[in-house]
């Protein structure tokens, strides 16, 4: 089986959802699974590696490792053994184009999607939960231009169909990713903060720490109720 845990949002460090991050660990089935932690889309900062520790290792009993694409010097063999050796993988939140771009280039996006075939549990949140998707309603361009930016589309590894919004409960992404998917023809899925997609397969369900989630599809919105299952292509409005 293949598993996705694709977050919607929420603060790791305050625990809200650890609920969720548990479900993580139990997918691989191990007593103490190897978290490659991957905080490329954020800069890598070491406060939210320790973060990361803090609750996989600490809390939940994980042995913890960071894959840094962008701040310290890696080889490609060091990059393909993390990655090889990790029984799950979380990617953190920021910056959705800059992390898809640094992945292309050291080769990661190819690497996860290998891994993922052969039974790695991806998860991550915000950013993290986007690049599992064929596209994200992102945000990304706020980092370059906090004053003046908007919404884009970016593309991430397609290894789920359909379009993600995280974060939809905050600022005024709802109402613009509303209006995004009048013409989107594809299914969307709006993920509230401290809420996640369950993926296994061809069929998910929702985890929900606090959160809501919604489908959007042929310009109409659904809730999607927590524990419930839902098949992919028959899922409808």
């Amino acid at each position: 089986m293949r598993h996705i845990v694709a977050i919607g949002g929420g603060e790791i460090s305050q625990f809200e959802t650890l609920e969720i991050d548990k479900r993580i660990v139990d997918l691989t089935g191990k007593d103490r699974p190897n978290a490659l932690f991957i905080p490329t889309a954020s800069g890598e900062p070491s406060e939210y590696c320790q973060t990361f520790e803090e609750v996989y290792r600490k809390r939940l009993g994980c042995e913890t490792d960071v894959l840094f694409l962008t701040t310290k010097a890696v080889s490609q063999d060091e990059i393909e053994d993390k990655i090889f050796s990790a029984d799950l993988v979380y990617v953190g939140g920021g910056n959705t184009k800059m992390m898809m771009n640094v992945w292309k280039e050291k080769g990661v996006d190819r690497l996860l999607s290998e891994r993922y075939k052969k039974g790695l549990v991806l998860s991550g949140l915000s950013a993290g939960a986007i690049c599992w998707f064929k596209y994200g309603f992102s945000d990304s361009e706020r980092f370059s231009n906090s004053d003046q930016w908007n919404y884009i589309v970016v593309e991430g590894l397609n290894l789920v169909d359909g379009i993600f919004c995280p974060h939809l409960n905050e600022e005024n992404r709802r109402p613009e990713f509303t209006k995004f998917m009048m013409d989107f023809s594809g299914p969307g899925f709006g993920i509230e903060n401290k809420c996640a997609m369950e993926i296994e397969d061809d069929e998910f369900r929702i985890i929900s720490a606090g959160g809501n989630a919604f489908l959007f599809k042929d310009q109409k919105v659904k809730p999607l109720n927590a524990g419930e299952t839902y098949k992919f292509k028959s899922v409808a409005l």
